[in-house]
């Protein structure tokens, strides 16, 4: 790994990878004049879910996203109690460093032992690492190396939740969804596509 996070490639795709990934997606100033990022992740415990890998998921994921609209299933596993069962927490605080990104692989590995489909599970680890990355690399950026970023997943019987509060300039997270989604949206002709943007 490389040790200066500025040598090591963006691309840009943190946010559209955690776009694609959440059912949920806020970023939000806090009272204590942080930021924090949650993604709310659904599912259905026990069952495997397939992984979208067609260019055309982003976009109609990246639309419910910015629309903050859940598919009817998801509203419906909310309603149920157990759905809001917690079932354990996992914090963790670390420095503004790229390297810690090692100590953030390892903190994720205790979700293997939890009752979570493995699409998901691998899906959430993803979504944590950059996350964490983007802080790092973005709203840390020219921060002191001590400056903490923390890391929280609260896992509930149907749904993950991720938080992540950074000490940065906040920043437009619809906007920056909605630029990525015009960049996706001109690689495809959207009549192929079979639905339409607005």
């Amino acid at each position: 790994m490389k040790d200066n996070m500025d040598e090591i490639p963006s691309g840009g795709i943190g946010i559209k990878i955690i776009g694609k990934i959440a059912d949920e997606l806020s970023y939000t100033r806090t009272s204590g004049g942080r930021n924090c990022l949650l993604m709310v992740k659904y599912y259905q415990p026990g069952l495997v879910q397939p992984q979208h890998s067609n260019p055309a998921g982003f976009v109609k994921r990246a639309i419910g996203v910015l629309n903050f609209n859940r598919l009817e299933k998801q509203r419906n596993r909310q309603s149920d109690p157990s759905s809001n069962q917690h079932l354990q927490k996992f914090s963790l605080q670390l420095n503004t460093d790229i390297k810690a990104v090692a100590q953030v692989l390892e903190w994720v590995e205790q979700l293997d032992r939890l009752p979570i489909p493995e699409a998901v599970l691998h899906q959430c680890k993803l979504a944590v690492i950059e996350g964490f990355t983007n802080a790092v690399r973005h709203a840390h950026k020219n921060r002191p190396l001590e400056t903490p970023i923390e890391l929280e997943i609260t896992v509930f019987y149907q749904h993950l939740e991720i938080k992540i509060w950074d000490e940065g300039k906040p920043f437009d997270l619809k906007a920056k969804l909605e630029e990525e989604l015009a960049e996706e949206k001109s690689l495809f002709n959207c009549n192929d596509l079979g639905f339409m943007l607005d």
